[in-house]
């Protein structure tokens, strides 16, 4: 695959390749999805994404139904990192062709936690980031995106955020992490379009909100997001524990 260097004089090359809209559903399922999985795959469907990182997903029998519904439904081109069938990892989806790009060496623990799928403007990384659990997840992602000619979309469930922001307390980890995205030129899609809009993406059993859920875009994206917003209907609805989060651009 051929990458091209872009700046932010050089957005009308991405422009040129997105003739329609994109967007994308990254959603954590829940532990797999369980009996819900075809509610998770009937919900997805209907909102005509066309690219799905899909976190806590197993690879077991109700993954398999899910890839199997996901190819019925029009999403044929896939890929998941490698886990145990009761290990949480990372799915992605798509109705447009990429290539796939898993990374054992990422972290000695959690290798089945982040995967790329490489498309012919940009490349979206899939990610599950434990929560409160040490991992050297964010530091290799920020080496590996700031190291790459194609601009990278970050989605999934990142266990973290900003401090008395996206959440009311200060128990977040890893939001220094989070800066130095920032610092090499990320920007956070939902802040971007939505300023300093109160949104929480899961809530605890004593009712605390916490947006752990994010996309991150490279600022050569920014120019071409139309919208980020999250679907808190299919959380109230329990199709799972954390509400999807969507990401349209073109």
């Amino acid at each position: 695959m051929n990458l091209i260097k872009l700046s932010l004089n050089d957005v009308y090359i991405i422009k040129s390749d997105l003739k329609k809209m994109i967007k994308l559903c990254s959603w954590n399922i829940q532990a797999g999805g369980g009996s819900r999985v075809l509610s998770i795959v009937k919900s997805i469907a209907k909102s005509k994404s066309n690219i799905l990182p899909l976190s806590e997903f197993r690879n077991n029998d109700s993954g398999n139904t899910i890839r199997n519904y996901l190819l019925k439904s029009g999403y044929r081109y896939q890929a998941v990192t490698h886990s145990g069938r009761n290990e949480n990892s990372v799915l992605i989806a798509s109705s447009l062709p990429f290539n796939s790009e898993i990374y054992p060496t990422c972290d000695p623990k959690f290798s089945g936690n982040i995967i790329s799928a490489h498309f012919s403007a940009f490349s979206v990384l899939g990610v599950y980031l434990p929560h409160k659990k040490k991992h050297q997840l964010l530091e290799f992602i920020t080496k590996e995106v700031s190291e790459n000619d194609i601009p990278f979309i970050i989605s999934g469930d990142y266990n973290t955020g900003v401090n008395y922001v996206d959440q009311k307390g200060n128990s977040f980890w890893y939001t220094d992490q989070l800066e130095k995205l920032k610092k090499v030129g990320f920007k956070d899609a939902f802040r971007l379009v939505n300023g300093e809009a109160e949104e929480y993406s899961w809530f605890s059993h004593q009712g605390n909100g916490f947006r752990y859920d994010h996309t991150f875009v490279d600022n050569n994206l920014a120019p071409i997001i139309t919208d980020c917003y999250y679907d808190n209907q299919w959380r109230i609805h329990k199709l799972s524990d954390h509400s999807p989060m969507f990401l349209e651009m073109g």
